[in-house]
C-alpha cells in the first residue's frame, strides 16, 4: 500500500484567470508594490467594481488565511479513524467539553460527505502519560477508551517523533495504557497494548445490578429480548453475549436495542461471541456511537476475559473480528494485553478545520 497526499481542488481563479478580455501585466507600480496591475477591458473604469482577477485574488488571500490542518487517516483491522495531531497546547482548536469536536465527529466520519470514518481521534500533550488522546465517535460522543485508536496512535506518536522509544504511556478518557511497537512495515505496525485489568463490578461498567456482585452469565430480560449476558468494563462498558453462530446474529436490530437498554444508564458496547474451543473466539461488535465496525479492540478483550470466566477458553485466545484477528492475554497478575496491527492510509488536509467545528 502506497502513502497518498491528498490534493485539493483547483481554486476558482486558476479556473478564471485571464477571462473578461482583459490582459495581466506587471507595471512599474506593481513592480514597486510588489504585486501584479490589471488592465482592465477597453471603455471601463474602477467605478465599474472590481476585475474578475481582483475577486478571484480576494478569495484566494482569505483562503490563505485560514488556518490548513492536517490529519492522517489510520485504521486497525478496518476499524479506522481522522487523527489529527495537537500535540503542542498552542495548536488546539474547538472546546474543552468537546462539543464542538462532537459536532464535527459527526460530519467529518460521514462516509459521502466528510472524510469517513468510525471516530475522530485528537493527539493532545499529557501531565501524566507521554501522550493522551480524546476519541470521538461518529454519532459525535465522546468514547473512554478504544483499543485499536491506542494502537493507531501509539504508532503516530513513534513515527511523528512525538516519543522517542517504541514503547510509550498513552492517556485516554477512561484509563492508562502502555503501548511497545514489536514490528515495523513501511505504512504499518504490529503493536502489543497492556490494557490494563478488567472490572466486573456494576457501577464501574455501569450497569443496573441483578442479583450478585457481578453480572456474568446473567438471564436478563432486555427490550430486545431475553439474554444470558456478561457485562465488563475495559475502560468503557461491553455486554458480551455468547451464542452458537455469530453469523445468525440480527445484529443491526438487536445491537441498537442493547447498547440502548435502560439497564446501562451510559448505554454499552455489544458482542456477540462464538467460542470455537480453547484459545479460539469469532467475534461481532456493535460499538457504542458507531454501529457494526470491523474491529473493536476493548470488546475483543472484554470477550475473551468474559469467555474465560465463564470457562469457554483459556486465558489467551485468537479473536476473529470481520476485519482480521487480534491476539489477546489475560495475565495471571490480572491484566490484559492486545495485540494487533496498525495501518497508515494516507494524509490529507482540512482548509478551515473552525468550519468543521462550528
Amino acid at each position: 500500500m502506497t502513502s497518498r497526499e491528498v490534493t485539493p481542488l483547483p481554486q476558482a481563479g486558476d479556473l478564471l484567470r485571464n477571462a473578461n478580455n482583459r490582459r495581466v501585466t506587471r507595471g512599474r507600480a506593481g513592480k514597486r508594490a510588489g504585486r501584479r496591475s490589471v488592465e482592465r477591458p477597453t471603455g471601463s473604469s474602477a467605478a465599474d467594481g472590481p476585475t474578475t482577477h481582483e475577486r478571484d485574488e480576494h478569495v484566494m488571500a482569505g483562503a490563505a488565511r485560514r488556518a490548513r490542518t492536517t490529519f492522517v487517516k489510520m485504521h486497525g483491522l478496518g476499524n479506522d479513524f481522522i487523527l489529527f495531531d495537537f500535540a503542542r497546547p498552542d495548536q488546539i482548536p474547538g472546546d474543552d467539553e468537546g462539543v464542538q469536536w462532537g459536532s464535527a465527529a459527526r460530519r467529518l466520519c460521514d462516509r459521502h460527505t466528510g472524510v469517513g470514518a468510525d471516530g475522530v481521534v485528537l493527539v493532545l500533550p499529557s501531565v501524566s502519560a507521554d501522550i493522551r488522546m480524546r476519541i470521538f465517535n461518529s454519532d459525535g460522543s465522546e468514547a473512554g477508551m478504544c483499543g485499536n485508536a491506542s494502537r493507531c496512535v501509539a504508532l503516530y506518536a513513534r513515527d511523528a517523533g512525538l516519543v522517542a522509544a517504541d514503547a510509550m504511556s498513552i492517556e485516554a478518557k477512561g484509563a492508562h495504557v502502555r503501548a511497545e511497537i514489536i514490528a515495523d512495515g513501511e505504512f504499518a505496525g504490529e503493536v502489543r497494548v497492556d490494557m490494563g485489568p478488567p472490572s466486573f463490578r456494576p457501577e464501574d461498567i455501569p450497569v443496573a445490578p441483578g442479583g450478585g456482585a457481578a453480572v456474568i452469565g446473567e438471564r436478563r430480560a432486555l427490550a430486545a429480548g431475553e439474554f444470558e449476558i456478561t457485562c465488563v468494563s475495559m475502560g468503557n462498558p461491553h455486554c458480551v453475549v455468547f451464542v452458537p453462530d455469530v453469523a445468525a446474529v440480527d445484529l443491526e436490530r438487536i445491537g441498537p436495542a442493547i447498547e440502548h437498554d435502560p439497564i446501562f444508564p451510559d448505554r454499552t458496547n455489544v458482542e456477540f461471541v462464538q467460542a470455537n474451543g480453547t484459545g479460539d473466539l469469532t467475534v461481532r461488535v456493535w460499538e457504542r456511537g458507531a454501529g457494526p465496525t470491523l474491529a473493536c479492540g476493548t470488546g475483543a478483550c472484554a470477550s475473551l476475559v468474559a469467555a474465560a470466566k465463564r470457562a469457554l477458553t483459556g486465558r489467551s485466545a485468537r479473536v476473529h473480528l470481520p476485519g482480521g484477528t487480534l491476539f489477546i492475554e489475560w495475565s495471571q497478575d490480572g491484566r490484559v494485553f492486545m495485540t494487533g496491527p496498525a495501518t497508515r492510509v494516507f494524509t490529507g488536509i482540512i482548509d478551515d478545520i473552525e468550519e468543521w467545528l462550528r
